[in-house]
């Protein structure tokens, strides 16, 4: 204690006033300090620095002077959305900050001037020494210089399911050094940590790291740091400056290539015509509606979701959980119930032992909640399990002494009196002593054994196959507890009158052993077997023993061939030492915050997209730093702000169900993707070929907006709602761009089918008129109106191209398609519409080329696939 005092400057009495004053100046308030944030309205106006949101902004600018105001507004409230969206986001950090001030304590009894006196946490300092007792939050990381059976419940910043006992204990060969640094057990039991709850006895320690530099502290800078960009945001970012490059070239060359047509003539008539042409084609560029359908997919799975006991928190995070490689889980509560039971029992006499259960305990059952310590709750349901109900019981022997549990004695031992009353009239009170505690140590205090109802000595035989049981038991990551009692006839009438003393516990009898673990949930072997079948790895991360770890993991199918590392382990690890194996680890026990933020990172080092769950303050970095963070519905606010999805139900199986679902999604994504941008290649090549061919143009700017936002609108959203393919969960994940080589390969052959088809069936229109490069109006709007409603007809089957392999029904598809469909007969038939969109009504032959000319894409695309299958 003399050098701890030492090392932080300071005394058993406590820290003088003119030493607190220079301390506070020093180190500061004992406070958690947020990153300065931007102003809102700058974090809102940089939700639209995005090249595609630019173009989309140039877009409706575009449209809107072209006469379009409908467009016009439809684009920007798209941009809204998105940037509204993007906004709300980025504020999450700062919620999560908020709960994770709130959890601080707000005062702090500290000696000062040999006085004990209380203060505001804040004002806490190093060196300062803190009282602490049952109840309290710690208001800062302290070192213990005074114990009295103090256990600390530390599971919101470790993950430790059980309280844990602190004690001042020191050996002589303490290595000060190691006090802020190190994740050594023999440091951490000296060591109460901000943030956690005193849940027994009392204490007196040395404050050695406040405010930032806190454990929590360490804690609070990790979950400020920037969200990790999802897989599709950095692919719909990458596809949005593509395009726009496209857009920009394009726009550029044929631009200069109509004005070189035209001898470089700079006037308003021949600048016009050039200038309609690169507008359409940037209008063409753009995927106007992909923005707007993302977000409804999004929010349409989110909602489905939802009803499956999956939170969505952050949009683009459903679609991440489908494209997943790691699922890093948390053991108690996710794969396991999160409660004690007993699993196995080796009982000698099990009357005796199902009444030790009953009666050593002081856990109990209050407006139907269990109340106590969760080993005393597991023996006290096994017991209930077998009839023995302990309020009953409890009337027929009551208790008369306790000699309480405490880390020495590791056991408990409470004495009961049965008065019983013979024919005669007179009373025979039975005594029994009842007594549970660690095995080792109760065997020690027994000298017979009962083999139901016959009392035989405990020789070395009998001692060697309990001993022999016991470790069958623990070598199952089993906590084991051994039971034994015996009788004590006495004539008293008057219970004030027996005295017991230390001797009561010695001669013991023994009844047997139980033994208990949090057990694992039955579907999460099932949901393991399904992510080991989809080409996931599934990672379990947890705060406890290896050995309790090691056997959950072997249980429910995570451990196999893989390795099981301990926090410890991974100290002695540097990074590059830490890559070479990280994927071969399939357990890690005994961790820390910062630990699993490192086992996150190196996993994504190796072109994985990581899921991490968790439930506790500690948790909160890794599902910060996670492709996607996955919060427990009874966790803490802390780790539910900062994840992307939070699962109610805290169940692994409901992830795997997740999982399933954001594969879907992911799919019909990449599906309205590959729809959308196939369409915006088809109009570009029409484009730039007609002006290639000095032909006019075959749409105008306004047709094309109806192109990209009507009409691939309703086909696009329905194919966001295609059901699941039959495969899904039998591949492995997607790892690749949203557009693969295939996806490209089928954008531009249906590209090349579009622009082709359309520009022969738009020359052949032209011709009829006599003059292909100078028609009459008539026949060129007639043409146009031909070519504009034939590559609405190739949209409608290229959707039935692109369509799942479900067993699942959508009629939204149908419902959508019809109504693509009768919106073209509207804008070709109506007269007020017409003269809009610039159109005329159309005959039946006309319909019959349309029809004819249109089936070819669905053609090319079945003969692309078959050719593709032989590949």
């Amino acid at each position: 204690m003399e050098k701890i005092l030492e090392k932080y400057n300071t005394s058993e009495t406590g820290l003088e006033d003119r030493e607190v004053e220079f301390r506070l100046n020093k180190y500061g308030e004992n406070t958690l300090n947020e990153i300065k944030k931007d102003h809102p309205i700058k974090v809102f106006l940089m939700q639209f620095v995005d090249i595609l949101i630019i173009l989309l902004l140039i877009a409706a600018v575009a449209a809107y002077f072209i006469g379009d105001w409908i467009d016009s507004v439809v684009i920007l409230i798209v941009v809204l959305i998105n940037g509204i969206i993007g906004f709300i986001q980025e504020y999450r950090a700062e919620k999560a900050m908020e709960k994770l001030k709130s959890l601080i304590s707000a005062e702090a009894v500290v000696k000062r001037n040999n006085k004990l006196i209380k203060i505001p946490a804040k004002e806490l300092t190093i060196g300062d020494i803190v009282a602490i007792e049952e109840g309290d939050k710690i208001p800062a990381d302290i070192i213990l210089i005074e114990s009295s059976d103090l256990k600390i419940d530390e599971s919101s910043l470790t993950g430790e399911s059980l309280p844990v006992h602190k004690n001042h204990e020191y050996k002589a060969d303490f290595d000060l050094s190691k006090i802020e640094s190190s994740h050594d057990d023999s440091v951490k039991s000296k060591i109460a940590y901000m943030d956690s709850s005193v849940v027994n006895g009392r204490g007196l320690g040395v404050v050695i790291a406040i405010g930032m530099n806190s454990s929590i502290g360490k804690i609070a800078t990790m979950i400020q740091e920037a969200d990790t960009e999802t897989p599709l945001q950095k692919q719909i970012a990458s596809l949005g400056k593509t395009l726009g490059l496209i857009a920009v070239v394009i726009c550029v060359f044929v631009f200069i290539l109509q004005m070189a047509s035209k001898g470089f003539i700079t006037n308003i008539d021949t600048i016009t015509e050039p200038f309609m042409t690169a507008v359409s084609l940037a209008v063409a560029a753009v995927p106007e509606g992909l923005p707007a359908v993302l977000t409804l997919t999004l929010a349409l799975g989110m909602q489905k979701m939802a009803k499956n006991n999956s939170i969505v928190r952050k949009l683009l995070a459903v679609e991440t959980l489908g494209s997943c490689t790691v699922v890093c889980t948390d053991k108690t509560g996710t794969l396991t119930h999160n409660k004690m039971t007993v699993v196995d029992n080796r009982l000698n006499n099990k009357k005796k032992a199902l009444e030790i259960c009953t009666l050593c305990n002081n856990s109990s059952v209050k407006d139907g909640k269990e109340i106590g310590d969760p080993t005393d709750i597991s023996v006290m349901n096994f017991a209930e399990d077998n009839n023995y109900v302990k309020d009953s019981l409890e009337k027929k022997l009551p208790r008369i002494k306790e000699i309480a549990l405490d880390s020495s004695r590791k056991r408990m031992t409470t004495i009961h009196r049965n008065i019983e009353q013979n024919n005669e009239g007179k009373k025979h009170a039975n005594i029994k002593v009842l007594s549970k505690g660690a095995p080792e140590i109760m065997l020690n205090l027994c000298s017979h054994i009962d083999n139901e109802g016959e009392i035989v000595e405990l020789n070395e035989k009998l001692r060697k196959e309990v001993i022999e049981n016991m470790h069958q038991m623990t070598n199952s990551a089993l906590r084991v507890l051994g039971l034994a009692y015996k009788e004590i006839n006495d004539d008293l009438e008057a219970e004030e009158e027996i005295h017991f003393t230390d001797e009561v516990e010695k001669d013991l009898i023994f009844a047997g052993l139980v033994g208990m673990m949090d057990p694992p949930r039955k579907e999460a072997q099932k949901a393991v077997a399904a992510c080991n079948t989809a080409g996931i790895k599934v990672v379990m991360i947890t705060g406890d023993h290896q050995e309790t770890a090691a056997a959950i993991g072997r249980e429910i199918g995570i451990l196999k061939d893989g390795k099981i590392l301990t926090g410890s382990d991974l100290d002695n690890l540097n990074d590059d030492e830490f890559n070479e194996i990280v994927e071969d680890v399939s357990v890690y026990a005994r961790v820390f915050p910062e630990q699993k933020v490192r086992i996150v990172k190196a996993l994504q080092g190796k072109d994985n997209i990581v899921s991490m769950t968790g439930d506790g303050v500690n948790d909160a970095p890794a599902l910060k730093n996670a492709s996607i963070g996955v919060a427990m519905g009874s966790g803490t606010d802390v780790a539910k702000e900062a994840a992307d999805m939070i699962i109610q139900d805290d169940n692994f199986a409901t992830i795997v169900k997740s999982v399933r679902e954001g594969r879907k999604i992911y799919d019909n994504i990449k599906r309205f993707v590959k729809f959308q941008v196939s369409t915006n290649i088809g109009a570009i090549l029409t484009i730039i070929c007609a002006s290639l061919m000095s032909l006019p143009i075959p749409f105008n700017p306004i047709q094309i907006l109806w192109i990209n936002i009507m009409m691939d609108g309703p086909p696009a959203q329905s194919l966001g709602v295609e059901g699941a393919e039959k495969n899904i969960m039998k591949r492995p994940p997607e790892k690749g761009s949203i557009l693969n080589k295939y996806s490209l390969s089928h954008i531009v052959i249906a590209g090349v089918v579009m622009a082709i088809g359309t520009l022969g069936v738009y020359l052949y229109e032209l011709s009829l008129g006599g003059s292909i490069t100078n028609p009459t109006e008539d026949i060129k709007i007639k043409a146009m109106t031909i070519a504009f409603t034939l590559f609405v007809v190739y949209q409608i089957f290229n959707a039935l191209n692109a369509r799942a392999k479900s067993d699942e029904k959508n009629n939204f598809f149908w419902i959508a398609i019809l109504a693509s469909f009768v919106m073209q007969l509207l804008v070709v038939y109506l007269p007020w519409l017409q003269g809009i969109f610039r159109t005329t009504g159309l005959g039946i032959i006309d319909w019959v080329i349309i029809v004819i000319a249109g089936a070819v894409i669905f053609v090319s695309d079945k003969i692309m696939k078959k050719i593709i299958l032989r590949g």
